[in-house]
């Protein structure tokens, strides 16, 4: 049978008003607490979380959420995130959205009423309205990787616009002038590196023709389906940005099983320096995130929200970290206005 606080009480002669205050967090004489750390260790005594958390209002769980856990990107944040969360002695609940704005705010529902001390989100949504549920109780929220657009909440992500801005610039400075891009025009990330892509291409001169810019939600369809018609093009493009890991996936599937190849007939720039970036060959050039350092800082600002109980707007954090670009060999020089396709 399970060691409970009156065998502290009987074990060690002090008061149950003394042993539950250690228990909680409080302050307790230098020998109370020697007399009740050892009778811990004897009688094997386990706190019963609930039963404190109902005591001290915290019940050291956060709540994270996510778009959609089938994501290698998600899942490497959430191994971040929890190796973070250990670190300041917490645990965590995961609800995956499933890339449903539906499921996203039944999800808030769920993690509200399993009392979370906080909440870490990656969203679907674009609007934030449906966090509303969470600022009424001050639950605290941090937002990674996605921002909304309508709604304020801490935001730990990178400048996505700089980054695409960066990447296709690498390629104009190769020489290259027909360069498209596959990325997202609903998601957060995908719009913002979008506008990256199309400033770099306008302020070195280059006109986009219609059929360059392939857009819909981020994933490895997007970037299977849309690399296949670039390459069936009679003008295909020299070189093409992906933008974002699954994307850059499906693209580069495509092009394996086409009768081309890369750099030779078509340079490639990827997004997300994950396990696929790693194996193949020739090795991509790729925009890497600062993931670790993301979630860590994402945690931070939680763990600060949490101990200080309030979330003023007018203190409202924002942390953009920079991107590195990863060198590769997916790039293929081009000299003057060569035409690698030759037509």
């Amino acid at each position: 049978m399970p060691a409970t606080i009156r065998d502290i009480k009987n074990k060690t002669g002090l008061s149950l008003a003394t042993i539950s205050k250690y228990l909680n967090g409080g302050n307790v004489l230098p020998r109370n607490r020697q007399l009740i750390e050892a009778a811990i260790e004897e009688l094997h005594y386990e706190v019963n979380e609930i039963a404190r958390g109902l005591v001290t209002n915290q019940t050291k769980l956060v709540g994270v959420m996510v778009y959609d856990i089938e994501s290698l990107f998600v899942g490497n944040m959430l191994h971040y995130i929890g190796a973070e969360l250990r670190r300041h002695g917490y645990g965590f609940l995961i609800c995956d959205s499933f890339n449903d704005e539906e499921v996203e705010t039944q999800n808030l529902q769920f993690l509200l009423k399993k009392k979370v001390d906080g909440l870490l989100v990656i969203p679907v949504n674009r609007s934030g309205k449906f966090m509303e549920p969470a600022k009424k109780v001050g639950v605290p929220v941090v937002l990674l990787d996605r921002a909304f657009y309508d709604e304020e909440f801490d935001f730990v992500g990178i400048d996505n616009r700089m980054a695409a801005y960066r990447a296709v610039k690498v390629l104009i400075e190769n020489g290259h002038e027909r360069i498209a891009v596959i990325t997202s025009n609903v998601e957060y990330s995908g719009i913002y590196r979008l506008e990256g892509y199309l400033e770099a291409m306008k302020e070195a001169g280059l006109s986009v023709p219609e059929e360059y810019r392939r857009l819909g939600k981020h994933s490895f369809e997007l970037g299977y389906k849309n690399m296949k018609e670039l390459l069936a093009l009679q003008e295909r493009p020299t070189a093409v940005f992906l933008g974002n890991y699954e994307t850059t996936l499906g693209g580069i599937m495509a092009v394996n099983e086409s009768e081309l190849s890369w750099p030779k007939d078509i340079s490639i720039f990827g997004f997300d320096d994950l396990i696929m970036s790693r194996v193949v060959r020739p090795k991509i050039w790729i925009a890497r995130q600062p993931m670790e350092q993301m979630c860590a800082k994402a945690v931070d600002i939680l763990m600060e929200r949490i101990g200080s109980k309030q979330t003023p707007e007018e203190q409202i954090m924002k942390v953009t970290f920079g991107i590195q670009l990863r060198e590769g060999e997916s790039i293929r020089r081009l000299n003057g206005r060569e035409n690698p396709s030759g037509d």
